[in-house]
Formats: C-alpha cells, structure tokens, sequence
C-alpha cells in the first residue's frame, strides 16, 4: 500500500512540498541549535522546559484523543465509527512522531536519546513515558495498517487485532496520565502540584484530539471522494463538546482551591497568567485570548442548533484546540516556572530559531498524517468504488 503515497494531483504534491520546505527550514535552524547548544533557545535555569516540551505535552493529549473514537468502536460497536478509525489511529501516530521529535530537539545532544535505553532508571517517571510513548505509537502503526489491509483486501481484519485495539484503550489513558505525573509529582511546583492535573490533562486531549480529527474529516469529504459520514462527524461534536466542558470545570476547580486557602505560591502563577505579576506579563493577552474562544466555543458546542451546522462545527473545533493549544502549549508550562520557589521571575518566550524549529516539527508530523491520510483514503476509494 506504500506505493498510494507516491500518487497523486497537484494539490497532493503542492501539500507535500509545503510540509517540505517549513520542514527543511526547521532542520537547518536545528543544525545551528545542534552547534551553539540550548543557549540559541530562550530557556534559562529557572524556565528549563519550554516551547518544545509544551508542544510535546499539548501533542500528547491529541494523540491520546483518538481513543474517543476506538472506545465506542471496539467496545460498543458503534459501527458509525467504522469509517474513521483509521483515520483516528494515523492522527495519532502522526502526533506520537511529533511528540519524539519534540523530545529529541529538546535534548540538545542527539546522543542523549540513547541514555534512556542504555541507562533506564524505572523509578523515573520520564523512563515510563518513554515506555508508554513508544508502546501507543506501535500498538496504533499494527492496528490501523492491519486493519487497512484487510479493508483494501475484502477481508474481515485478524482475530488478534482486536484484543490489541483493547489494549490500546487503557494504553491511551495512560500516555497522558503518566505525561501529568511529570509535572504534578514536582513538589516545589505549586502550579502543577494538584491530584486533578491527570483528569485535566484527559479531559483536554478528550477535546482537543477529537476536535481535529472532526476538522480533518471534513476536509476529507471536501477534496476526496470518501465519506467519513455525517453521523460519525456529529458525534465527534458531542464528544468534544462534553470533554472541553469537563476541562474548563476543572480549571474552574484550581481557580477556586488556589485563590479560596490564600496560599501565595499557588495564587502567584495565575496572576502572571492572567493580570500580570511585578510588572511581567507576556503571557496575559494569550491566557485571555484562550478563555475567550473557550467562552464562545463552549457555547455553540451546547446549542444543539449550531453545533449541527457543519461549518460552524468546523469554527468551533478550531476555536477548542486554539484555545487547548494556549493553554496547555504556552501557559501551562511556562506558568509552572514563573515564578520559581524562591519568588523571582525570569519570564520565558521563544526565540524565532526555536519557534521555526518547532514549526518544522509541526509540519514532520504534518507530512506524515498527509502520506498515510493518502494511503488510507486511496485505498477507502477503491473498495468504495
């Protein structure tokens, strides 16, 4: 089927070259962080993760928001999701490899990838999400290529694809579950120091993942010949409307136990967020901007009459990950580390090498979800006509 990838009109290749040339100014920029080191980046000592782990993290949860569309799948049959399961599986994959590369560049030596395999420390948490990382992004390559092959074929898929399809299940929980326990087993953290960071962290990839894959969708069904179905799409809305409430009630929960004990640590870092703290606040116009398209994308997700207006779902959609991207992909990390336990402020912003190499990590991910989205749809065409 590889040979699908190799296919295809002028649009397919003017995507491929676009997702190319971003790509290639990426990995320049990263040969020139590869010679001069971190320094290139606008991390310090006090803000040691930055722009490239706060994408890892935000990637995490899409990733793990294509179990919204196998649970119902595998385990209740809801043969609506029929026609997109694979196309949930390679949006997870594609945003597995982001995730790597964002770890990658992250770690300044290429080398140091190796530590944690020739050095694993299991009482790490950051050994098991390597472990659990790698583990979702094998299980989903076997599931969804398996199962493709046996739709190009005719074929019912293998008897053993479904008990891996339910191990994938609880395996996604786990990605972003274990990905939380890195920030909320910080104790000198006070912004990521809360039981709920787990919960929160499902809730988001629970919008944010099934919120583009709704978006992919219909652009599938506008510049393909294959139908992800209209009821399949409406009940992405729904899921993705139920988790982005739960994710706001929960951020509704740490704003009310933060500001209600008075405890300064824990107060401190919303107000950098949101008014500013000691005259420092670069991150406010975005935290604001993120509650704003929460406000407006919570409510045309309840209104029952426009979330089932396709194009005004699509706007919606792009609003809940906008405002998922903000706040777990600037502000989240970024207001754990301001200020730091002894109450100074170094405030943190990327620098543009950084930014185009994390755009170049975009558009790898990218490029992968294009060439597998084009084999899966190539091969749907086919059995469909």
């Amino acid at each position: 089927m590889f040979e699908k990838a190799f296919v295809g009109g002028k649009k397919y290749w003017g995507l491929v070259l676009f997702w190319s040339v971003f790509i290639v100014i990426g990995f320049l920029c990263y040969l020139w962080q590869l010679k001069v080191g971190l320094k290139l980046t606008g991390m310090s000592r006090d803000v040691s993760w930055g722009f490239y782990i706060a994408q890892f993290t935000f990637l995490v949860g899409v990733a793990a928001g294509g179990v919204m569309v196998a649970l119902p799948y595998y385990f209740h049959n809801y043969k609506k999701f029929g026609r997109i399961a694979v196309l949930g599986e390679f949006l997870a994959i594609a945003a597995l490899v982001m995730c790597l590369l964002f770890i990658f560049v992250d770690l300044g030596r290429p080398m140091r990838v190796l530590n944690v395999v020739f050095h694993p420390t299991p009482h790490s948490v950051m050994f098991w999400d390597m472990i659990v990382l790698n583990g979702y992004l094998l299980l989903n390559i076997i599931i969804g290529w398996t199962v493709l092959d046996a739709e190009k074929n005719g074929v019912a898929p293998p008897k053993w694809v479904k008990p891996v399809a339910y191990l994938s299940i609880p395996w996604a929980f786990g990605i972003h579950t274990v990905t939380a326990f890195l920030y909320c087993g910080l104790p000198a953290r006070g912004f990521w120091l809360t039981a709920i960071m787990a919960p929160r962290f499902l809730a988001s990839a629970f919008a944010a993942g099934p919120a583009l894959l709704l978006i992919l969708c219909i652009l599938v069904r506008k510049y393909t010949k294959f139908d992800p179905g209209k009821e399949a799409i409406q009940t992405l809305g729904k899921i993705v409307a139920y988790a982005f409430i739960a994710n706001i009630f929960f951020f509704l929960c740490e704003v009310f136990t933060t500001f209600y004990s008075h405890i300064p640590e824990h107060i401190n870092h919303f107000k950098y967020l949101f008014v500013g703290l000691h005259g420092h606040g670069k991150l406010v116009p975005w935290m604001w901007l993120s509650a704003a398209l929460a406000v407006i994308a919570i409510i045309l997700l309840v209104v029952p009459a426009t979330r089932k207006q396709e194009d005004v779902l699509v706007v919606t959609c792009i609003l809940v990950f906008i405002s998922t991207w903000i706040d777990k992909g600037l502000g989240l990390i970024t207001g754990g580390f301001i200020p730091n336990p002894l109450e100074e402020i170094t405030e943190y912003w990327p620098t543009f090498p950084e930014f185009m190499i994390s755009i170049g990590v975009w558009c790898a991910g990218f490029l992968v979800l294009t060439l597998l989205y084009k084999i899966a749809i190539s091969v749907k065409e086919e059995v469909g006509g």
